[in-house]
């Protein structure tokens, strides 16, 4: 991935990441900026809140893409201005992967963000 662009993020400070990318956009930094799903090391119970982080410190809306192993296609879906409603808005991304299976099924994290009665906080940075 570093060939591609790709940064790494320290999971001990995930969050710093978050301060960075969101300063880089502020600063009018162009980039494409693509974050990988949570589940694909071992299980989760909650997805990190960065990405949604990121869109609503900056205003950006969020598209959701996918790889589907079930119907071997990959794409994007549909781009999403949160509301700020974390469970309202994370009710649209689990709809939209409700069907989509990943190369290991086994370890999907159902897209939920610990905090879904309120905005994303540092609680689950990264």
């Amino acid at each position: 991935m570093n060939a591609l662009g790709g940064i790494p993020v320290d999971r001990a400070d995930a969050g710093r990441m978050v301060e960075d990318i969101v300063a880089r956009i502020r600063a009018g930094e162009i980039f494409g900026l693509v974050v990988t799903p949570d589940g694909t090391r071992g299980g989760n119970a909650f997805w990190k809140n960065g990405f949604y982080r990121i869109a609503r410190e900056t205003g950006m809306p969020l598209t959701l893409g996918y790889v589907d192993r079930t119907t071997m296609t990959a794409g994007l879906g549909p781009t999403l201005a949160l509301t700020g409603d974390v469970a309202r808005d994370m009710d649209a991304v689990r709809a939209f992967y409700a069907d989509k299976a990943g190369f290991r099924p086994e370890r999907r994290t159902e897209p939920r963000l610990r905090d879904e009665t309120g905005a994303a906080g540092p609680s689950d940075q990264g």
